[in-house]
């Protein structure tokens, strides 16, 4: 309860019974410790040496991954700051598609920085201008650290998914998938006006299939559709077929309301019956009509209208997901029908379709295709699970370079070589802003230690080495974390696109600077909603983490 002291000495309520408010230096405290929680609990995943996480849902649903965003998701957290870091691995995976983990650690340790100048009495403001400005300088020596590279060049690409997949569920077969990676992109991407390069993975669809080795994973020129044929007298092959798209039920329609029939004969009843028949008979014949030798249909169809296809010779599929329907009118063209009225040739979709009974799914290739399948083998759920993951960061990845046209070494290069740029930039900064800069410049080498640390190397004796090397002007050594050794990470093969550090760093500021500049927090209630002081991690003296001891619970 708050209180406000009116002129006849008798005290004001301005806050509720129940609300809560933490102020000042510990306000700025339980924000630092709640967001470095969020920080810390995803560190132990980055990089090729990076462990796994075990999530159990409230379901009982198991997840096990590496991938920040993912780890971040699955948690329980009802921390309002710790959800504002959180956010910064969603930013992250939507603007790069990668580096999610990096984002955020990034972001634990400026803030765990800047703790430290808080402590010394440098104000908030001081701190936030030099994060700020120190952001605004790492982009620019990013651009010119970076390298440009042809969108054409697979064999760099190719290195660039590799590089993405390692440490991944994706990585033991990394050299097979990076190639029908690079293919996929290579499908979906066209050359616009300017000369630049646009990817449009809308066109790329990705379907699993467990039971078979990742080796057997394959990319597809259409669609798959992992389905049956509604009736067995159906054809399971059509070369050249036209296609009718459906998001119609071929079913007798239903009245919106519950209705009472009275029958005073047997006759009304059959009457009843051949009604619905007719119906029935009338849409199946407007397919017909249209010279339709397919139809995939996104809702059901009537035992009845099965028969009637078959015997018509038209190949039928029912209840295929929404997706996939969108997806063949890419591959297909022609239009998503959702009425029966004026159906014609002209809304037919054409190519070919093909029934593989070993694999129980139907490939769908268009005449002039604009879409692409990359199917996923794995043995099991999990397997498939965590390699569509690393997959489709990988496809970003790509997909991000290609339009980007710029790449950096990775190993922890780019971030020894920012922080060395960062550290001579400060020595042009005037007042305290300069000790945030010195201490941005610090936070990015955590990349570099959490890489040694994971790989169970020594980090100092790893940060010394790859200063020392940049020093001598490598611009591109970095960690091999398998050797221990500090090598050119680029020639090696490990490469990262440029753009996903210029977010990760622009995301990682701007959240930490956001954390900075709160110093007052009124609660409605406990800023706690679940777990106990001692839950959590740090933050536990000042109401708690919140869902953070959720978090602690399932990791």
């Amino acid at each position: 309860m708050s209180q406000r002291q009116r002129g006849g000495g008798q005290p004001m309520i301005i806050m509720g019974e129940d609300s809560q408010r933490v102020k000042d230096k510990d306000a700025q405290e339980y924000n630092i410790s709640a967001a470095r929680a969020v920080a810390e609990a995803v560190r132990s995943t980055l990089g090729p040496k990076g462990m796994d996480k075990m999530l159990v849902d409230s379901m009982g649903d198991v997840t096990i991954t590496n991938d920040g965003v993912t780890i971040l998701e699955e948690m329980d957290i009802d921390n309002p700051t710790a959800e504002m870091i959180v956010e910064v691995a969603e930013t992250q995976e939507e603007e790069a598609g990668d580096g999610t983990t990096t984002a955020v650690a990034i972001a634990g340790e400026l803030l765990k920085n800047a703790e430290e100048l808080l402590e010394q009495d440098i104000h908030p403001t001081a701190v936030i201008k030099g994060f700020h400005l120190a952001s605004e300088q790492a982009r620019e020596e990013i651009e010119d650290i970076s390298r440009e590279i042809d969108p054409t060049d697979t064999e760099l690409l190719a290195k660039v998914a590799e590089t993405s997949m390692t440490g991944k569920g994706a990585e033991l077969d990394k050299e097979h998938l990076a190639q029908l990676i690079v293919d996929a992109v290579e499908a979906v991407t066209v050359e616009a006006e300017d000369g630049s390069h646009v990817v449009d993975l809308a066109n790329l669809n990705i379907e699993t299939q467990k039971g078979r080795g990742v080796s057997e994973s394959d990319l597809l020129n259409g669609a798959v559709v992992s389905k049956d044929p509604v009736h067995d007298n159906m054809p399971s092959e059509v070369a050249d077929a036209d296609t009718l798209l459906l998001d119609a039920a071929i079913e007798v329609d239903e009245a919106d309301v519950d209705t009472n029939v009275s029958i005073d004969s047997p006759d009304q009843l059959q009457s009843f019956l051949d009604q619905e028949e007719q119906e029935l008979r009338d849409k199946v014949d407007a397919i017909v009509e249209t010279g339709a030798d397919v139809v995939f249909c996104q809702k059901g169809i009537d035992d009845l209208a099965q028969h009637y296809l078959a015997k018509e010779g038209i190949l039928a599929v029912r209840r295929v997901k929404s997706s996939d329907i969108g997806f063949l009118k890419n591959v297909l063209g022609g239009n998503v029908v959702s009425t029966f009225d004026g159906l014609s040739s002209n809304d037919l979709g054409h190519g070919s379709v093909s029934r593989d009974e070993g694999d129980e799914m139907f490939y769908v290739e268009g005449d002039d295709s604009h879409g692409v399948t990359l199917l996923l083998r794995g043995s099991t759920d999990h397997v498939v699970d965590e390699l569509e993951r690393g997959v489709e960061d990988a496809l970003d990845v790509v997909a991000t370079t290609v339009s980007d046209g710029r790449v950096v070494a990775g190993g922890g290069a780019i971030e020894v070589e920012l922080a060395s740029r960062l550290r001579e930039y400060a020595d042009s900064v005037t007042g305290r802003e300069q000790l945030a800069v010195e201490a941005f410049a610090d936070s990015l080498e955590l990349v570099p230690r959490v890489l040694a640390e994971n790989a169970g190397l020594d980090s100092i004796d790893t940060l010394v080495d790859l200063r020392a090397a940049h020093e001598s002007g490598d611009q591109t050594a970095g960690l091999n974390v398998f050797s221990g050794e500090v090598e050119d990470t680029y020639e090696a093969g490990v490469v990262e696109p440029a753009h996903a550090k210029e977010q990760a760093v622009s995301s990682a500021t701007e959240a930490a600077n956001l954390v900075l500049k709160i110093d007052d927090i009124i609660a409605a209630g406990d800023l706690s909603t679940s777990g106990d002081e001692d839950e959590g991690g740090p933050g536990g003296g000042m109401g708690g983490m919140g869902g953070m001891g959720g978090m602690g619970g399932a990791m």
